[in-house]
């Protein structure tokens, strides 16, 4: 149940990226119409309605705390910060990403497969978008189309403060 989550999302990151990378839509307008896909599809699988259907031992990751009493969510954040910056900072393809979003057009004229990290990096938002799904569930025990709407626009504003253009 969890990995298929974490799948769905990383299928929904790379329909992302193939449009955004092979249709040259603005990242911001396909990120957004994903989201209402998404949304929408959410809708019809759960008939509008809550699910609270969620089995036991499903709440582990977000409710449980099995080492030194630290919250599984907490440990899972910093292994994923640990990882990613790992990633970022030591591996060409982490290298790649940078060179990406810092000039696409230098990253490609110094040969750069620029729609593979495009869609790439939109499968991998999509997997960790999947798991923070995931993770919400397992903290709430129960799922709804409803969570984590309108949460979108704290979402562009933490990214626009962070310093990151929106063009």
């Amino acid at each position: 149940c969890s990995a298929a989550g974490v799948v769905i999302g990383a299928a929904a990151g790379y329909v992302t990226g193939v449009i955004v990378a092979g249709f040259k839509v603005p990242p911001f307008i396909a990120t957004l119409a994903g989201m209402q896909v998404a949304s929408g599809l959410a809708f019809i699988v759960s008939k509008g309605g809550s699910i609270y259907e969620v089995p036991e031992g499903f709440t582990w990751l977000g409710r449980g705390a099995d080492l030194l009493g630290i919250p599984n969510a907490v440990i899972l954040m910093l292994l994923l910060y640990l990882a990613a910056h790992v990633f970022m900072t030591r591996t060409v393809l982490g290298r790649s990403i940078y060179a990406v979003g810092g000039n696409a057009t230098a990253a490609r004229y110094s040969g750069l497969n620029v729609n593979r990290v495009l869609r790439f990096a939109y499968t991998l938002s999509g997997a960790l978008s999947g798991l923070g799904g995931v993770l919400l569930v397992s903290q709430l025990k129960s799922g709804a189309p409803t969570y984590g709407t309108m949460i979108e626009l704290d979402v562009i504003a933490a990214v626009v403060v962070g310093g990151t253009s929106l063009s």
